[in-house]
């Protein structure tokens, strides 16, 4: 893996989960789960992301911290971000963000520029692409320097305040992109369509290639003389919790690129997948959104540093 230093912009936070079982919290955000995700599979992170200054915030540092994935952190007024996700009877879980998730900002600095310029990639997950002077300075960013792009759009309604300026926001950026991720909720939220046709416009508007996420039906991979679908992988134990799945594997995926052998045919891209699959398998075994390998399966004493 390369020595250089990959970039993770957008959300870090805590996830409080409460279900028939009771009230649990994990460190999450999905730009913090593929930060922390990429490093666990070897390659060097850092986090631009909006951190408070509070106990909540010093969970988060500290998580960073066990995970070897440097912070840039950007000032919050209001403290840390919060999601309570309420699960009842084994339904979708709700989110209720608080005003801190609501309100982020993120700061593009002397550092933060820096470290834009400097990585291979810049990754972005759930940015606020609704703020335009944000969204702009982000941009500015991105056109200093050579990194390459990857956008995972992850809108939140309960974080979203104006749905056709993030999808504007979004789609002048994926023109920059190397890859964008897709999945069916966001296709369903950004446009009302099905998957394959949100696939379609975000290929028409430039994107060389599209990871599109299915749930339970898989993933597949569009580009140019690729079309490809792979199922979900088959492991042992049962699901826990797929809150983490389409983090996972956007980091396999990232990884993949960064990696020695970077996909650039049907049956390569078919190989990384697979192995994004089993990745995102394994992580839905455990509780939480931490990445997990299939080895882990049997090693119960990572648990520790998931909570």
């Amino acid at each position: 893996m390369s020595t250089t230093r990959t970039v993770v912009v957008g959300d870090a936070l805590i996830d409080e989960l409460r279900d028939d079982r009771g009230v649990r919290e994990f460190v999450g955000g999905a730009a913090l789960n593929v930060a922390v995700g990429l490093s666990r599979l070897g390659v060097p992170t850092t986090l631009i992301a909006m951190v408070g200054d509070d106990e909540a915030g010093q969970r988060i540092r500290a998580y960073l911290r066990d995970f070897d994935v440097q912070l840039l952190a950007s000032p919050s007024p209001h403290g840390s971000s919060r999601a309570v996700s309420t699960r009842v009877g084994g339904a979708e879980p709700q989110y209720v963000f608080n005003e801190a998730a609501q309100g982020r900002r993120i700061v593009f600095g002397d550092a933060e520029r820096a470290a834009i310029a400097d990585a291979p990639f810049t990754v972005v997950s759930c940015f606020p692409f609704d703020d335009e002077p944000q969204a702009a300075e982000f941009a500015d960013a991105l056109a200093a320097s050579q990194t390459r792009l990857v956008i995972d759009p992850n809108p939140r309604t309960g974080m979203m305040r104006d749905l056709a300026a993030f999808v504007a926001g979004y789609e002048a950026l994926v023109p920059r992109a190397d890859l964008v991720k897709l999945g069916d909720d966001d296709a369903a939220l950004l446009y009302a369509s099905p998957l394959s046709e949100a696939v379609d416009a975000t290929r028409a508007l430039g994107a060389p290639v599209v990871l599109c996420t299915r749930g339970g039906a898989g993933a597949g991979i569009v580009a140019e003389g690729v079309d490809i679908a792979v199922p979900i992988a088959s492991m042992p134990g049962r699901i826990v919790d797929t809150m983490g799945a389409g983090d996972a594997s956007l980091a396999a995926t990232v990884a993949a690129l960064v990696g020695e052998n970077v996909p650039s045919d049907a049956a390569s891209w078919e190989m990384a997948l697979e192995g994004a699959m089993r990745i995102a398998a394994a992580t839905c075994r455990f509780e939480g959104a931490l990445l997990r390998t299939p080895d882990e399966l049997a090693d119960v004493d990572v648990d520790r540093l998931s909570t």
